[in-house]
């Protein structure tokens, strides 16, 4: 099939008969130099030595070639990616509402929730909203804000200082440490005895 006009741009890695230049640079398959040679001869080379001439460099001038096999040379980049994946972290950003005059209970509960998801690795955006004459008073909002980030300092950090934003006022707290693996157990006691939102 030929390439039509407004055809996407293969991305694909051009082995043997695919590399359509006159000569290219030619790398060993132990990684040694072999200098500047005409296509046929690295593809006569890489038959010989049952192995594949795959593009490395497409964009130097002439584009760099190495001798190589690629069945197993993709296999291998393919399980580095899916180790690249493996080891990222995706991070979560929890949100828990505060109004500012919050009662001394329902605070404790707002505080053990954002403890359980600093220790789950998460980060936290705490939001206090404000309604009517509440709008006049930011520094409730802002000394409350204060005081959850001192209750739970061992755990997690301030990253976003308090701001205000329109009628709310928001602070992000990051953890300190990676999050802590419980085992299936405790975690199945710990999801009964949450309170059901």
């Amino acid at each position: 099939m030929t390439a039509q006009r407004g055809d996407p741009i293969s991305t694909e890695t051009r082995i043997n008969d695919r590399i359509r230049v006159p000569e290219v640079r030619l790398v060993g398959p132990n990684g040694e130099q072999v200098g500047i040679v005409r296509i046929e001869d690295a593809l006569r080379l890489a038959q010989e030595a049952e192995l594949d001439l795959v593009e490395v460099a497409a964009q130097a001038r002439p584009p760099v070639c190495k001798l190589m096999d690629y069945g197993k040379f993709k296999y291998e980049s393919a399980q580095k990616a899916r180790e690249s994946r493996r080891n990222q972290q995706l991070t979560v950003i929890k949100e828990q509402k505060l109004r500012p005059k919050i009662d001394t209970h329902d605070y404790e509960t707002k505080k053990r929730n954002v403890v359980r998801f600093l220790e789950g690795g998460n980060k936290v955006k705490v939001t206090i909203m404000f309604r009517g004459r509440e709008q006049s008073r930011p520094e409730l909002g802002y000394r409350l804000l204060q005081r959850l980030a001192e209750d739970v300092q061992e755990l997690g950090t301030v990253e976003a200082a308090p701001k205000q934003d329109g009628r709310n006022m928001t602070m992000v707290l990051a953890p300190t440490k990676k999050p802590v693996k419980r085992p299936a157990a405790q975690q199945a006691a710990a999801a009964e005895a949450e309170p059901q939102a």
